[in-house]
């Protein structure tokens, strides 16, 4: 059974930092695409990054050069290093190895995703 597990959020002031992890298992982790979206409106979920097997890696713009996205093969792990958060980052985070990967899409839809874990932060 396919499982991802997240943690790490929680509720910070602007400008602070998290650090979100997703732990992966049940399925050839070195040979998955790992991401996360969040929630940001009803059951519509964004992309915010995703990391190849070979570390490439993609940002949505809003996040560049603030959240850093790495992954642990020993581990079978993925990790989403988040800085100087705003508050419109906040929302449901969600790891995920989904079927395929459009900047929008439903929440938990096809693929595999973790249950998510919730970001606040405060002005």
């Amino acid at each position: 059974e396919v499982q991802l597990v997240e943690s790490g959020g929680g509720s910070v002031q602007a400008g602070g930092s998290l650090r979100l992890s997703c732990a992966g298992s049940g399925f050839i982790f070195d040979d998955t695409i790992m991401g996360w979206y969040r929630q940001v409106e009803g059951n519509e979920c964004e992309l915010v990054s995703w990391v190849k097997p070979d570390r490439n890696t993609y940002y949505e713009d809003s996040v560049k050069g603030r959240f850093a996205i790495s992954r642990d093969s020993a581990k079978s792990m993925v990790h989403l290093q988040m800085n100087s958060l705003k508050p419109e980052d906040t929302g449901v985070y969600y790891c995920a190895a989904p079927s395929f990967w459009p900047r929008r899409l439903r929440c938990r839809g096809p693929g595999n995703w973790g249950q998510g874990t919730q970001v606040t932060v405060s002005s």
